[in-house]
């Protein structure tokens, strides 16, 4: 991944990553592994969901097939690290990040597919920026697989992006504004669980 598409996502997304919740993520480890492989199952699991519910659109049918496969292989990769790693993958409750997004999200097409591509890129582009400030903090290996996993989180946000382009009747910049005015109240305001996409924790 080039450092201009690095950017380009810092600059879409409303603020940075505070520095408290970086502080909280290499204290918690173990917990950062263990959500971090719920949200490569839960991004596998939304793409074959919005599959089943566009089947006739075709770009994306195409382009939810590659995200869902790929989301499923860093899962399996995650795994992986958690094995050799002697974390146990116990049950752990999802953070407010994805349910605060999705509170905005039209109950009525096509301005839904419109709300839920919205949703989906800025979720990747979280994760990509969320990675990038953490793998120079880390552990050689899990450093240069955070760093490895970059370049398709930031081709997640584009693919996302350019379906919500596609399916608007015009400019989304409004719609964009207001999930964006959401999703920094999420990463900014305090959190009282660790998660990867939650906001820093109390205290």
């Amino acid at each position: 991944m080039t450092l201009s598409a690095l950017e380009t996502i810092r600059e879409f997304l409303p603020c940075p990553t505070p520095q408290r919740w970086i502080d909280n993520a290499l204290a918690s480890q173990e917990l950062l592994l263990i959500d971090h492989a719920n949200c490569e199952k839960k991004a596998a699991s939304t793409a074959l969901g919005l599959m089943y519910r566009y089947v006739d659109n075709t770009r994306l049918l195409n382009k939810m097939s590659r995200l869902a496969r790929e989301e499923l292989r860093h899962f399996e990769q995650v795994l992986a690290i958690m094995g050799k790693r002697g974390i146990r993958y116990d049950q752990i409750g999802p953070s407010r990040y994805a349910a605060g997004l999705r509170q905005l999200v039209s109950k009525d097409d096509p301005q839904r597919l419109v709300d839920t591509m919205i949703v989906g890129a800025i979720i990747e582009a979280r994760s990509c920026e969320r990675f990038a400030a953490l793998a120079p903090h880390l552990d050689p290996v899990l450093g240069d697989f955070y760093t490895g996993l970059l370049k398709s989180e930031a081709r997640h946000y584009q693919d996302y992006l350019s379906l919500a382009d596609m399916a608007a009747d015009g400019p989304i910049d409004k719609r964009l504004a207001a999930f964006m005015a959401v999703e920094q109240h999420l990463i900014e305001s305090p959190d009282t669980e660790f998660r990867f996409h939650s906001g820093p924790l109390n205290g």
